[in-house]
This record gives structure tokens, sequence and C-alpha cells, in this order.
């Protein structure tokens, strides 16, 4: 079968690799149908994913349908479309025993720690798939892995119906946290330096768009809040400057949530926190949160309305990252097909 294979930083190979077949009563074997590429892929194409090893498989948003189920499978049938949970972990550390088993000691993601989608067949414990419904486009399923890292912002900063959240960065992940936000009830404000992604960004249900190119982030979060600053900020750009200006721009007893892997130390004032005491916060993965995203995709409330640009055969898949790289402004989402 075919399978997409970073053997070792800015090398990517398409190769001949044996088909996995199922090994415990529990497994389930999937028919690949959508692989999304995301930004943690480039980053082990490009090297400077810290957590990833060598050689791998990528992919981790996928989704695929049904085609063997072992003896003791009890949830799905051959023929059922499902997504992938791309994590696995011990269940024993202190995280897991607190319901945390995305921050794991020991915790496996899907295409980083062990190999992931990209590749014709694959073969997971029932566990780690969820049935979606055979109405709704593979477009839209592949997309529920994203969807569960907005969810996740959102949960982690305790988002609800009647807040201002900010989203910093209207990149794909923003628009995952806006449209989770939005379903919430938030008024959300979104900011980025590319009119394009702003109007993305509009179309998707932003109240308040913010172009840093030509307007300062806090003069507009304090005219859009009367001054109070947003209860909820979400970084999902990742660098020292933002996280400085989100605990700047919170609101007395709000919210910051990261979501990037900078190691870059920031400068941050302890007065902003202790003065407001606000809650820093990291989100990681997700937490149960495939169950919701599902059934919202199931009932039509959550849809990629254009997040999903371009798509790219399995034996494109070496022009398909170079385009991906080489057009930032051009791609929201590309999808790998295996139709």
């Amino acid at each position: 079968m075919k399978a997409v294979n970073i053997p070792e930083a800015n090398v990517i190979e398409l190769l001949d690799v044996q088909e996995p077949t199922i090994q415990q009563d529990t497994d389930v074997k999937v028919k690949v149908k959508r692989v999304g590429i995301c930004g943690s892929d480039m980053h082990i194409y490009h090297g400077t994913n810290p957590l990833a090893t060598y050689p791998r498989i990528v992919g981790h948003e996928v989704t695929g349908e049904v085609i063997e189920v072992g003896a003791n499978v009890k949830a799905l049938t051959k023929g059922d479309r499902v997504v992938i949970e791309p994590i696995t972990y011990c269940g024993e550390c202190y995280a897991c025993q607190n319901g945390r088993p995305n921050v794991c000691k020991e915790v496996s993601v899907f295409g980083v720690h062990e190999d992931g989608g990209m590749r014709e067949f694959i073969v997971l414990p029932e566990k780690q798939l969820h049935k979606v419904d055979p109405t709704i486009d593979w477009n839209e399923a592949v997309m529920a892995e994203p969807y569960t890292i907005g969810a996740q912002a959102n949960w982690r900063g305790q988002v609800r119906s009647g807040q201002t959240v900010l989203i910093q960065g209207a990149g794909p992940i923003g628009i995952t946290v806006l449209k989770i936000a939005k379903l919430k009830g938030a008024e959300v404000i979104i900011s980025d330096f590319t009119e394009e992604r702003l109007a993305f960004a509009k179309e998707n249900g932003a109240d308040h768009v913010i172009h840093l190119k030509e307007e300062s982030l806090e003069e507009r979060v304090m005219a859009i809040t009367n001054g109070e600053g947003a209860n909820v900020v979400i970084d999902a750009v990742g660098l020292p400057q933002t996280f400085e200006a989100g605990v700047e721009i919170a609101s007395p007893a709000g919210f910051v949530v990261l979501l990037g892997f900078n190691a870059r130390p920031s400068a941050i004032a302890q007065m902003h926190i202790t003065k407001k005491e606000l809650t820093i916060v990291g989100s990681r993965l997700q937490t149960n949160q495939f169950n919701g995203i599902v059934s919202l995709i199931n009932e039509g409330k959550l849809t990629h309305n254009g997040l999903i640009t371009h798509e790219f055969s399995i034996d494109d898949v070496k022009e398909a990252f170079q385009f991906v790289e080489n057009n930032p402004e051009k791609v929201r989402k590309a999808v790998i097909t295996f139709d």
C-alpha cells in the first residue's frame, strides 16, 4: 500500500509498504479516505517539531471507512464511516487519573510519536474511532480533529454565552476556535495581519475583526469592550509578543489560553496577572471532545464552509507539501485524498 513517510527533516517520500492486519480482537481496519495536512505535519517535515521522532508516517487528521473489525468490536461494523482520535495514554499517571490524558507523561500522538494516517489503510483499537453519519461528506468529516483543538481551547478558557472572546490569529486553528466560540454564544473578536483571513473569519461568524497592519489591537479591543478588555483571550499564534499582548488586554478575572509550543521566553509583568487575577492556561490536543464535535458535524451545525481550499491525490503528496509551504496566503486547509 502507499504511505507518506518523512525519514528525516526536509525529505518526503511516497513508499510502498506492507498493508496492516488486525492483531487484537478490539482492532478495526480502516480504508483511509481523507487526511488533512496540519501545521504540525509541516513542522515535522521541516524538522521544527520538537516532539516528533523519525522516520515517521505523518497524518493525524484522518477519516475513512471501516472494512474489517475484530471479534470483540462492539460499536462499529463494516461500512461505517469513522474519524480518528489520534492519542493514546497510560491511564495511570497523575494527569490521566485527573481526567487529562491529553497531557499524559507517556502520551503518544498518531502521526507524531507513532506512524500516522497518511497511508491507504490503518488498524487501530475501536476506542480510537468515532462513527460519523454516512451522509456526511468526507471533507466535512476530516475536519473533526481540528475542531477538537478549537473545542479544547474554548473549554480551557471556560468560554460561555455573554462573554467577549479575543482570538489572536485567523489561521485554520483560529477559525476552529471561532466556530466553537460562536456555537457557545460568545461575542468574538479576531485579529490577524492578513485581509483575506479576516474576511473569511467574518464570513464564519466573527463579530469584529482587527487588521493589525492598520489598527492598534489594544485600542480596538478596549473600544469594543467599553474599556473592560476581553474576558477570554485565546492565542492561536504562539509568539512571545502575542502572549504578552494577551495578558495586557484580558479583562479582570479573565482567561488567557495558549495554544503554541514556542520555546522562547516572554516578558510578562506579574502586576497584570495579580492585579486582574488572571487565569493563564495551556491547551494541548483534546480531552473528551470528539463525541461532542462528531455530534455537531452529524447535525450539520459545524461545517468547514470554505476552510478546506485544496485537495491533492496521495500520488501528488510531494507537490501538496510544497504548495502548502509556498502559498500560505492561498491555503487555509489542504487535504490528501485516497479515493
